[in-house]
């Protein structure tokens, strides 16, 4: 069995659309999906726009999203190692082939954990849209090389598979997408990054928008170091610079992109100053973080 949970924060017209993308691939096992929300309306909406039985609804009960998700894990526990969860979000979309590149990879019994490409939909002649496109593109080398020397890295929660019989619960103070692929790994799995399954999803597109979701990140991955000190780090300041420093400079194509590249260096430092400071005041990781989500990241509602 497949089950897809589809985590979404009172974006009907948008999860709607992620919910689309799933039912029309050709799946050939047996899934179904969850859609999670703590919103009855999402609910009604999706019943009025969704036929299929194969969709179903779990109400949030408002405790943040890793409460949610450890009451479905417990619900959809399997020991079966080729049944698998597809985690994603509801203000996301993916490409029409994940499905079928996440079955293929988890052929291999020895890998218990995937996550997809993020791909930004923002256009690259702006400022945002280009910071997008330059920072999932410096993700996706590292992610490609690490993926390929079967080495621990950190995954993204906007598409990230896992072996049902792995994972039985997970702690709520740290964010999902970093714990989950850790624990898969003590358990003695390995982590794969599937470049050919796109997940597309809205950039931030103002300065306060993208302040405010990035010091939100950094706060919840320097968290990690708290609880788990033994953890492998792949995003950090040190790291953003060991790996994004030198690849950034052979990104742009004009001087326009030169001149957003070197701003995007010192907003990378701002926004560390900004999290780092927030931390010494112990303002740190919320796991309600989906109340304060950032509206310009929202694509249809």
């Amino acid at each position: 069995m497949i089950d897809i949970i589809i985590t979404s924060y009172k974006e009907p017209k948008a999860t709607l659309r992620a919910v689309n993308t799933f039912l029309n691939q050709n799946i050939k096992k047996p899934f179904r999906i969850i859609v999670v929300d703590p919103f009855p309306e999402v609910r009604d909406f999706l019943k009025q726009n969704i036929t299929d039985k194969r969709v179903g609804f779990f109400l949030d009960p408002g405790e943040g999203k890793a409460y949610a998700l450890n009451l479905l894990f417990e619900k959809l526990y399997s020991k079966n190692k080729e049944d698998i969860i597809i985690l994603t979000d509801g203000d996301v979309y993916v490409s029409d082939n994940t499905v079928k590149e996440i079955l293929r990879a988890f052929q291999d019994f020895e890998i218990g954990c995937i996550t997809g490409k993020p791909v930004s939909v923002d256009i690259r002649n702006t400022k945002y849209g280009y910071w997008s496109k330059l920072v999932f593109a410096g993700i996706d080398k590292v992610r490609k090389k690490l993926s390929s020397k079967k080495k621990f890295f950190q995954t993204s929660g906007y598409l990230l598979a896992i072996r049902n019989s792995i994972i039985k619960e997970i702690p709520i103070d740290v964010p999902e997408d970093c714990i989950i692929p850790y624990f898969i790994w003590k358990a003695g799995y390995n982590i794969q990054y599937l470049p050919k399954a796109e997940v597309y999803l809205k950039y931030p597109d103002n300065w306060k928008d993208w302040v405010n979701q990035r010091i939100r990140i950094i706060k919840a991955h320097e968290n990690l170091s708290k609880f788990y000190p033994d953890m492998p780090r792949t995003k950090s300041l040190l790291n953003e610079i060991k790996e994004g420093a030198l690849f950034s400079l052979t990104f742009p194509r004009n001087l326009k992109e030169v001149y957003w590249t070197f701003q995007l260096y010192f907003a990378r430092l701002y926004i560390y100053f900004r999290a780092f400071k927030e931390l010494r005041k112990k303002q740190v990781f919320s796991d309600g973080w989906r109340e304060t989500e950032i509206e310009s990241t929202k694509p249809l509602d």
